[in-house]
Parts: C-alpha cells; sequence; structure tokens
C-alpha cells in the first residue's frame, strides 16, 4: 500500500470547494480537506508533495486522437506556421533541408518517404500548395508525402506517385494533389512501418499527451490509419497504470453488416471501447471533401464535387449502428458536412425502427466533430441520445471573418458552425478532443477556445468547458461509473497539477476559494483563460496514482 499527501495547494473539488490537501492511496482518493488537518497525515504518507499554491485538479481526456498519425507528425517536417513556415517558398525550403539532412544521414532513413505534415494553403501569400514537380526538386527526386492539416488530402512527389499507381486512383490531380482513393493509397504507404518503430512512435506520443496534463485518450484507429495489430499493441501497452502511460480508449473503424461482423472485431481487439470513430461519412472542410447540402462557395470552376463527397449512405450507417448496438458496444461516425448529418440521422432512425430507440439511445453512440448542426438536426440528436465528440480548437483555427470557414462556406454559414451552447444547452453530452495531429495536445487551448468562440452566442463557460474536457471524455467512452473525472472520495486518482494563474473568491466566513465567480455555489473557479493570459504550465500528471509525468521532483 502506497500514499501521497498533495497540500497547500488548490484542489479542485465540489466535494470540498476549499480543499487545500488530498491525500491517494493505492491510486484512489482517500482525504480532501484543509491543510491545518493534514499535519496527522503527513507522518503516514510515503510521498509528501509541497504544491506550493498549485492547482490540483482532475487530468484532461483527449477524446479524439490518432496516436500513430501523432508520431509520423512528431518526427516529420512540420510545416505547420507554429514552425515559422508561412509561406510556400518556406515549406519547400524545409522540404530540401529535410531531403539533405536525410541524404547526409544515410541508413534505413534514405530508403524511407520524407513524411510531412501540417501545411494550410489558405495561411500562405501563395494561397496554393507545392506541386509534385517543386517536391521533385526540393527533394532531388525522393519520395515524399506532405499531409495538409486535415489529413484528408496531401501532395505527394512524382516517384512516390508512380511507385504507388496514384495516378489511375480516384482523387488524383497531375499536380500532385491526392485526395479520396489517392490520398488513402497514398498514406497506408507513408504509414508502413515495423511493429518496433511503431511502438517507439506510440511511446513518444504518449509521453508527450501526459505532459500536457492528459492521462486519457480515445484512439481513432482506421485501417487507412493503422492496423488492427496496431491497435491491439498500443491498447496492450497501456492497458495497466503501471505502465507510466496514459488511459488509451480504443475506436476502430471497420463497417460492420451484421452483429458476428461487430462480435468478431471485438474479439480481435480486446479491451475495444467502441466501432467506429474515424468512420468516415464524408472528409473535411479545408479538402473542400465535406459532404454540404449546398455547393463550397469557393469550388473551383468545373469541379467534379462541388458539394463534397458522400462516403456512406444511410443503408450501411443503418446497418452499422445496428449490428454494433446488437454486439453490446457503441458507434461512433466522422461527420463534418450537413449533408452528411443529414445521412447520419437518416441512417439513425433506420437503426430505430430495427432496434427500437431504447436500445439505441442506451448505446451511447456518439459522432465525432459534428460541425454542421442546425435546430432540427439538433433535437433529432437529443432524441436519439447522441453524444458529440467535438474540437473547439478547430475554430480556434479556422472560425471567424476571413478564416478558412468562411472562405469555404461564406461568411453566413460558416458562422453556424460547432454550435457548443446549443448542444450544452440541449444537455447532449460533450467531450473535447484536439483531433491530433490536426491540432496539437492543448487542452487549455481548447478551453479557452470553447471560452472565445467566433460567435457570441456558442460560447460556453470555463467550466462547462473543462468539464467537457475532463469527465465528458470518461463519459463518451462509457467510463465514468468510477467517478473518473472527478475528485472525491473514492474516485481513482486521475489528477495533474498545474502552475496557473487563477482567480480568488472570498467567503463570508473568510474563507478563500479558488473555484466560483459565486462562493455561495460552491462551483469551482479555473486558471485564467482570456485571450493573453499565460498557459498553466503541468507540473505532473497521474493516473490512478502513477506519476506520468513530473516537473515536482
Amino acid at each position: 500500500m502506497t500514499s501521497t499527501l498533495y497540500r497547500r495547494g488548490v484542489v479542485h473539488s465540489s466535494a470540498d470547494p476549499f480543499a487545500e490537501a488530498l491525500v491517494v492511496e493505492d491510486g484512489t482518493i482517500v482525504w480532501i480537506g484543509a491543510d491545518d488537518t493534514a499535519d496527522g497525515l503527513a507522518d503516514r504518507a510515503d510521498e509528501v508533495v509541497d504544491l506550493d499554491g498549485a492547482l490540483v485538479a482532475p487530468a484532461f481526456v483527449d477524446a479524439h486522437a490518432h496516436v500513430l498519425e501523432t508520431g509520423f507528425a512528431l518526427e516529420g517536417v512540420d510545416l505547420s506556421a507554429a514552425a515559422g513556415v508561412t509561406s510556400l517558398d518556406a515549406a519547400l525550403a524545409a522540404v530540401h533541408a529535410a531531403a539533405e539532412e536525410v541524404r547526409a544521414a544515410g541508413g534505413e532513413r534514405a530508403g524511407l518517404p520524407l513524411l510531412g505534415h501540417g501545411w494550410d494553403e489558405l495561411a500562405w501569400p501563395e494561397g496554393r500548395a507545392p506541386t509534385r514537380e517543386e517536391l521533385d526538386r526540393a527533394a532531388g527526386g525522393a519520395p515524399v508525402y506532405l499531409a495538409r492539416v486535415d489529413v484528408h488530402s496531401a501532395v505527394v512527389s512524382t516517384s512516390f506517385a508512380e511507385a504507388l499507381g496514384l495516378p489511375a486512383l480516384r482523387g488524383w490531380r497531375d499536380d500532385g494533389l491526392v485526395t479520396l482513393d489517392a490520398h488513402h493509397a497514398a498514406r497506408d504507404a507513408a504509414r508502413d512501418v515495423d511493429a518496433a518503430r511503431r511502438d517507439a512512435l506510440y511511446a513518444r506520443v504518449l509521453r508527450a499527451a501526459a505532459a500536457s496534463g492528459i492521462v486519457a485518450l480515445h484512439e481513432h484507429s482506421a485501417p487507412h490509419v493503422d492496423t488492427r495489430e496496431g491497435l491491439v499493441a498500443l491498447l496492450a501497452m497501456t492497458a495497466d497504470a503501471r505502465s507510466g502511460l496514459p488511459h488509451v480508449a480504443g475506436y476502430r473503424a471497420e463497417l460492420c453488416v451484421t452483429s458476428d461482423d461487430a462480435r468478431e472485431l471485438l474479439a480481435a481487439v480486446p479491451g475495444l471501447t467502441g466501432i467506429g470513430g474515424d468512420l468516415s461519412v464524408d472528409g473535411s472542410l479545408g479538402s473542400r471533401t465535406a459532404a454540404l447540402r449546398s455547393p463550397y462557395a469557393d469550388a473551383p470552376a468545373g469541379s467534379e464535387h462541388p458539394s463534397g463527397v458522400l462516403h456512406l449512405d444511410a443503408g450501411r450507417l443503418s446497418n452499422h449502428v445496428a449490428a454494433v448496438t446488437r454486439a453490446g458496444s457503441h458507434a461512433a461516425f466522422h461527420v463534418i458536412g450537413d449533408r452528411a448529418m443529414d445521412e447520419v440521422l437518416v441512417g439513425l432512425r433506420a437503426a430505430v425502427d430495427v432496434e427500437g430507440v431504447g436500445a439505441i439511445r442506451g448505446a451511447g453512440h456518439r459522432l465525432e466533430h459534428a460541425s454542421m448542426i442546425d435546430a432540427p438536426t439538433l433535437a433529432a440528436l437529443v432524441l436519439l441520445g447522441v453524444r458529440v465528440s467535438t474540437q473547439p480548437a478547430f475554430d480556434a483555427a479556422w472560425g471567424g471573418p476571413g478564416g478558412m470557414y468562411a472562405r469555404r462556406l461564406g461568411e453566413g454559414r460558416s458562422d453556424a458552425l460547432h454550435p457548443l451552447a446549443d448542444l450544452a444547452a440541449a444537455g447532449i453530452p460533450l467531450a473535447f478532443g484536439s483531433d491530433s495531429p490536426v491540432t496539437p495536445f492543448d487542452p487549455w487551448g481548447a478551453v479557452r477556445a470553447a471560452v472565445t468562440h467566433h460567435a457570441p452566442d456558442q460560447r460556453i463557460s470555463a467550466r462547462a468547458a473543462f468539464r467537457a474536457h475532463t469527465r465528458g471524455g470518461w463519459r463518451a467512452a462509457g467510463l465514468d461509473d468510477t467517478g473518473a473525472g472527478e475528485i472525491r472520495l473514492g474516485a481513482p486518482a486521475h489528477l495533474a497539477v498545474w502552475r496557473a494563474e487563477h482567480l480568488t473568491v472570498q467567503a463570508a466566513d473568510g474563507r478563500v476559494s479558488a473555484w466560483s465567480t459565486d462562493a455561495r455555489a460552491g462551483t469551482p473557479l479555473l486558471p485564467d483563460v482570456s485571450p493573453g493570459a499565460p498557459a498553466p504550465r503541468c507540473l505532473r500528471t497521474v493516473r490512478a496514482g502513477v506519476v506520468l509525468h513530473d516537473e515536482l521532483a
């Protein structure tokens, strides 16, 4: 039996809004209280942590991530604005430098495709992607695959395209931009790695998540992202907190026709949480592949798919939902555009006709992203018991006047994207994630994005956003019955310790709480997430009492 006393801090607990200390014993929270009553516990604790005013809060859950994709992004060429790549010329220079580095190093890397991630032509003065001829010159003819920031399209070099036969596939463009089938084939080849390298990438990404205060994440695996064997390995290596890695809730995007299909998949991937996740009904707005009711405002003249592409129809959606429900699991779908959402609703209603509304509601099916939701759609989601996993960082990155959404959809349609306040007001269970590597692990940034949504009427409180990014993640995966996502007696000690700016409220009896704008309400105040405020720094991340990340030692 091991125990840790955390004291002289601020404890984010609705059980005691004025708590300053807590005790974790064998992975469970066993005591919460004031610091002046903790003296008698110090001698019995194996470790005493002086928080020096730091905040102890439930650790974050990232409800949508792609671990292997993130690993490739971390070790590949970073073409994002955050890396200083703010033009097409800068991107080509980065590719050239990376190719020269690989040539100089030699060895195994010289035979592998050069991978890059994060470019966004809308943020560049040239306003376009690199061409394959430009990549050929920059990389000296080496095979190159550069994923767009949304990972739904890419540009490839000539040698890479020819080796895979991409010009014969749907979605090929002669300038080297690939979408649809051509992109899936390119991405498959770029992600073909052996088990040892794959596992090393997994570990690197999970350590980065823990350093961001993330104690659990939902891995959205799919055949075009990773293998079944890879998902099995990922779940096995993170199943026990003693691994020193965050908990991984696994989703696998394989379409099921019958309940036997679903049961076979559940048996093949032990510990699988849900069936779907990156099971794509459509694509992305950035790549103009999200399925819309009306054409893109900036669709190129003569575009083959001016309103995007629908990947799944209502019949297949219905079969999948019914099969997964009958197998005792829950489904999840990637859905972005309003046309795609219409198809999802038809499929869900057809599944209700087969399985009954109680079975569908009780299964806890979820939608990923769910960017375009109007009032009738919102009402239907409530009636069908659907949960929503979304990314506030998308609005921060691409919303607002002049942003990518406005350019793709026009100002009117873009203003209605990511209706967080409407979802919260309707009582739809919300979970927040990053969709890493599309946006980075930055949970406080997501909370800030939800609080400062570009549409003022869709902003939610910091408390609601924090809850969606903590307890909401456990709930979306059906794992909240243990008290995970809260600091209370008997709950698992999934904690993060933060050095942060925060407000204080003094109660009538003189006690000070770092919880609430209304001390009488007993609800917590969180770190300052207003624009320009310093980002909280993670000092420690703890999973069931096991330290995953530590800057306190």
